[in-house]
């Protein structure tokens, strides 16, 4: 599938919100609706990572909108082909993650995800049942 690289956020506010926001939120953010932190290993240094997303789960899978562009985070659990999230106090292991094409969402998707479909590009993964 093929993206194009839309973004809701200029290059700076990334900036802050990597440096400054993040860490505020990560400790949160398993703890809050809507919100789940992505665990992930560095593609190259291998290093291990943890990223506060909004997040939406729905019919076993994860989506997230990718207001952001293709991030870090993303090009890194694409890279391993898995990563684990925790959300709602729950750790569980994403499998098969990908990047759906903006316009090219569900109908199944939560109205916030189907409307943000709408202009960008969203990753899904599949979450592994326990």
């Amino acid at each position: 599938m093929t993206t194009d690289e839309r973004t809701m956020f200029p290059a700076w506010f990334d900036r802050l919100q990597a440096r400054y926001m993040n860490p505020v939120v990560r400790p949160l953010a398993p703890y809050l609706p809507g919100f789940a932190v992505i665990e992930h290993r560095g593609r190259k240094s291998g290093r291990p990572y943890s990223t506060p997303v909004n997040a939406f789960r729905f019919d076993g899978k994860l989506c997230v909108v990718m207001g952001h562009g293709r991030t870090d985070w993303i090009r890194n659990v694409l890279a391993a082909g898995e990563a684990d999230v925790v959300r709602a106090s729950r750790r569980h292991k994403l499998v098969n993650p990908r990047i759906v094409a903006r316009g090219e969402a569900g109908p199944d998707l939560p109205l916030p995800a189907r409307l943000a479909a709408r202009r960008l590009p969203l990753f899904m993964a599949d979450i592994q049942p326990a």
